[in-house]
């Protein structure tokens, strides 16, 4: 990233905005260590903590995919929000790469588990899953703990995760909302309402023209996390900065597109 510049700008894709950030290691009970980072507000206390669950790393999916790095170069700064995120087993990106090998959601319970214990034994407040795509699967399956205040997911397409999941949550009672996309590859709005009514205190919102990598639509992701976990913040939040801004490297992931793993099969849920 480069230097700080102290001026009134417009927030694009690549705009980072202050806050106290510093990388983390996150060790899970099978005994693997995970790389992260934690983005806290500078001058404040965080208002809530977001724990980001990514999409499949087979196919690209990493704590820096877009809408989970967006969340933690800009939250903390406009919306006092904390955000921690962290390469789930075997998935790498700039950061580091995490100890062990992907499993298909099984044993990433282990993974949730871990960043969900740093963030309660930080005395990190009001914490909140989000989980994108296969992240989704994850926070359904195994995010479901008594320190957690509720989930949002993105683009969920219930691959992983079963009816037994959804029971789990609409016996929790925990708030839930599921941001679909009008055009998902794999599950859209009124399909998701059904499946969803499952649980009755779930939140279906369909996002009209957004696809499933939500490219385009960061902002009114943002817009949408933030009313939920932070509601006493006004939204949508600003799309200029008059204060310090850096630039953030947003080429470092050039083979990580949609195209790079259009051949790549999608992994099949296991059974424990």
């Amino acid at each position: 990233m480069g230097d700080y510049e102290d001026v009134t700008n417009e927030i694009r894709a690549n705009s980072v905005l202050p806050a106290r950030r510093e990388d983390i290691e996150l060790h899970t009970a099978d005994g693997l260590t995970l790389v992260g980072e934690l983005a806290r507000p500078l001058d404040r206390d965080p208002v809530a903590t977001l724990v980001c669950l990514h999409p499949l790393p087979t196919h690209g999916g990493m704590m820096d995919s877009h809408v989970f790095r967006k969340a933690a170069w800009r939250l903390p700064a406009l919306a006092g929000v904390a955000v921690l995120r962290f390469n789930t087993r075997g998935t790498s990106s700039v950061r580091g790469a995490s100890e062990g090998e992907f499993s298909a959601g099984v044993d990433e319970r282990y993974d949730v588990a871990a960043a969900i214990e740093y963030a309660e034994f930080h005395d990190l407040p009001n914490i909140w899953l989000v989980g994108w795509s296969f992240g989704t699967d994850l926070t359904l399956m195994h995010g479901l703990d008594p320190a957690v205040a509720g989930a949002i997911l993105l683009s969920p397409p219930l691959r992983f995760s079963d009816a037994e999941h959804l029971a789990a949550w609409a016996a929790g009672g925990k708030p839930l909302t599921a941001l679909v996309p009008e055009f998902d590859d794999y599950l859209r709005p009124a399909e998701a309402r059904t499946r969803f009514a499952a649980i009755p205190q779930a939140e279906v919102v369909g996002v009209p023209g957004a696809k499933h990598l939500w490219v385009g639509d960061a902002e009114k992701v943002l817009d949408e996390i933030v009313r939920r976990v932070a509601p006493e913040v006004p939204v949508p939040l600003p799309r200029a900065w008059d204060g310090p801004m850096e630039a953030g490297d947003t080429a470092a992931y050039a083979d990580r597109t949609v195209a790079a793993f259009a051949d790549v099969p999608v992994p099949k849920p296991l059974k424990d």
